[in-house]
């Protein structure tokens, strides 16, 4: 299969985008089972891409039950090296409004036992993850939002949060006293994985309301986020497709190379299993 360089990881309402050409589904399979659904493989505005529904279509996959290592696996296999992810948040600071968006910059966990790692089995990697963004991405998806014509923030931590249920007010007034900026439930690992898989990661987070600090929201509903979600998807459709004309061809930052000082295991130690298991990710360092 010839590979595909650009992958997209978001909602089901980036595929009723009517560039979108020479479509194909694939199915991948990968070590970590499966992915949340096929893969869609098209070309945009002669670029091709990868899409991958991170909830499955129609948004039937938890965000605790979501299988972050196949998805990363997946996009890996296909040949993918950047990942534009969009994602719905809420906001933690009055400034911060629904509608807006915003491309974060730090994360901060707060999940519980989630496999955000590919290695272990015989293989210890420690990867660089002081700046869990791609700098080259979040520049260009800052310069997309910006032609598309909507408002955008640069900058800023994503916290992560367990869900599926939101905030307690306790849990949103300690986050706006520690400085976040926006909450999810979906981000972190996917960044953790990409870097490891040597991918280019960076999100732009789509403002659907307040959380449950604001005296003037003080509840969030599901309802209210679908709803600021399907008013978002023209203006995030028209950001995807700036964002993949504005992608340079080559990369020059350093997230193709994550591993390179990360592999601390002597290698005649790694299980040939294990090897073989992750031949997609540590191919080009152990053989």
């Amino acid at each position: 299969m010839q590979p595909t360089r650009l992958g997209i990881i978001g909602g089901s309402g980036l595929y009723g985008m009517e560039a979108l050409k020479k479509i194909k589904e694939v199915e991948v399979a990968t070590p970590f089972g499966k992915p949340s659904d096929k893969f869609l493989i098209a070309t945009l505005d002669g670029r091709r891409v990868a899409f991958l529904p991170r909830h499955g279509r129609g948004h039937r996959i938890l965000p605790t039950e979501l299988n972050f290592r196949a998805n990363i696996y997946a996009f890996k296999r296909l040949g993918v090296e950047r990942i534009l992810s969009v994602s719905a948040v809420g906001s933690l600071k009055e400034e911060l409004k629904p509608l807006e968006f915003l491309i974060p910059d730090q994360f901060f966990d707060r999940t519980r036992g989630r496999q955000s790692t590919f290695f272990g089995q015989g293989v210890v990697a420690h990867v660089s993850f002081s700046d869990p963004m791609c700098p080259v991405l979040m520049d260009v998806l800052g310069q997309a939002c910006e032609r598309a014509g909507v408002r955008v923030h640069r900058g800023g931590t994503y916290v992560c949060m367990e869900g599926p249920a939101f905030s307690t007010k306790a849990e949103s007034h300690t986050y706006r006293k520690l400085g976040f900026d926006v909450i999810g439930m979906t981000n972190l690992q996917e960044a953790k994985l990409a870097r490891e898989a040597e991918i280019c990661y960076a999100t732009v987070a789509m403002i659907t309301d307040y959380d449950c600090w604001h005296p003037q929201h003080d509840a969030v509903t599901g309802v209210e986020v679908m709803e600021n979600l399907a008013r978002n998807i023209t203006k995030v459709q028209k950001v995807i497709r700036e964002a993949v004309r504005l992608v340079p061809e080559e990369r020059r930052c350093r997230c193709g190379s994550a591993l390179a000082q990360a592999i601390v295991t002597t290698r005649d130690r790694i299980p040939p299993r294990t090897k073989k298991k992750l031949a997609a990710i540590l191919g080009k360092y152990v053989k």
